[in-house]
């Protein structure tokens, strides 16, 4: 599995659209149908070049990309922390989420109504912002008086709990978000059981209009400058061009669709490259000639751990690795080739993956 993104934003945004054009967008590496779980929430298989060159070398049965999850969370107005428009519900959607990718309208248009009757990115932002905080406000204000009542018996860890999530309390009550506070791995574990909204990684995508797809325009300027101070980054993306892409299935046509609009690659391999470096994910392949198939890692992950994300027996039993790099397995041919070169190496436990590994394990249950 990829990572799930909680795409949020307020009605009349773009956020449907885009969920639409993600959903419909066409992987090169294998023909993966966008798959609906719920009505608001859809699977798409992760575009990588790489999984579509080791497919082409190895020329397996199958290829199997990493999926990822877009959950298009509705609803959200102001006043969706106290439940206005199916708040409670959407909000809690997003708490499955490991990122959000807050939409925000940078586009003028005269037949598209915006709620607030103009187009102020700032504002939509602070509106979204206030209520994810709100939120969290509640579910910690809620926690101390539960903390209070258990530090009473005289647990140091109780009362060491109690401290954590009063000085959460005041942050949010300050209206700093979780995820401006200075790292504390301590508060972290004993936070971790609230799921705070205002604790997942943010990235803001820019919605603008077709002919501003390349370059964006003041509205996302602004939107850089609040980003900026937040360490968060910016992603453009023109739904309304992402939809026709889709709709267009030859590849040459794509690539001089995407030409003539001055744009390098599709909004959703930005989307998800953003959210793979805002989550600190990598990418490692297994190739035979069953499968090719492409594997999603935290980075730092040691050989074993790699491997229990293909099963638990592979770490329990993990005796070793033989490892290609991908620049290596394309240059010289394959395994065959990089086996003859001394390009394979073998390695143990303490292996640290790197992005683009091509791995087979060996294990003992």
């Amino acid at each position: 599995m990829g990572f799930s993104c909680g795409i949020v934003g307020l009605p009349n945004v773009g956020k449907s659209t885009l969920f639409n054009a993600l959903g419909n967008a066409r992987a090169e590496s294998a023909n993966f149908p966008f798959c609906t779980i719920e009505p608001n929430v859809g699977q798409v298989p992760v575009p990588d070049k790489r999984l579509d060159k080791l497919t082409e070398m190895v020329k397996p049965q199958r290829t199997l990309s990493t999926q990822m999850t877009f959950v298009d969370i509705a609803g959200l107005v102001e006043g969706a922390s106290k439940g206005e428009g199916l708040g409670n519900q959407f909000l809690a959607n997003i708490r499955e989420c490991q990122v959000i990718a807050h939409v925000v309208r940078c586009f003028e248009s005269e037949d598209i109504h915006h709620v607030s009757g103009s187009v102020d990115p700032l504002r939509d932002i602070d509106i979204i912002d206030t209520e994810l905080l709100l939120k969290d406000m509640d579910s910690v204000a809620k926690r101390v008086e539960r903390a209070e009542r258990e530090a009473k018996t005289g647990d140091p860890k109780k009362k060491a709990a109690l401290a954590h999530f009063k000085a959460v309390k005041e942050a949010l009550d300050e209206g700093q978000p979780y995820r401006s506070l200075p790292e504390d791995p301590a508060r972290d574990e004993v936070l971790h059981e609230l799921q705070l909204l205002t604790a997942k990684k943010v990235m803001y995508v820019c919605n603008v209009a077709e002919e501003e797809a390349a370059n964006g325009n003041d509205h996302v300027e602004q939107v850089r400058g609040l980003a900026s101070k937040e360490g968060a980054p910016v992603v453009i993306i023109s739904a309304e061009f992402e939809a026709q892409l889709t709709e267009i299935d030859d590849e040459d046509e794509r690539n001089e669709f995407l030409e003539a609009a001055d744009i390098e690659e599709p909004g959703l391999s930005r989307l998800i490259r953003t959210g793979y470096d805002l989550l600190g994910l990598q990418t490692y392949f297994t190739a035979g000639e069953k499968e090719v198939r492409a594997w999603t890692i935290q980075g730092g992950f040691s050989a074993p751990q790699a491997a229990g994300v293909i099963h638990t027996d592979f770490e329990k039993g993990f005796i070793k690795a033989e490892v290609m790099a991908y620049d290596d397995f394309v240059a010289h041919g394959g395994e065959k080739g990089c086996r003859e070169v001394g390009k394979l190496r073998i390695e143990g436990k303490e292996y640290t993956v790197a992005d683009g590994d091509v791995m087979h394990f060996r294990f003992n249950v």
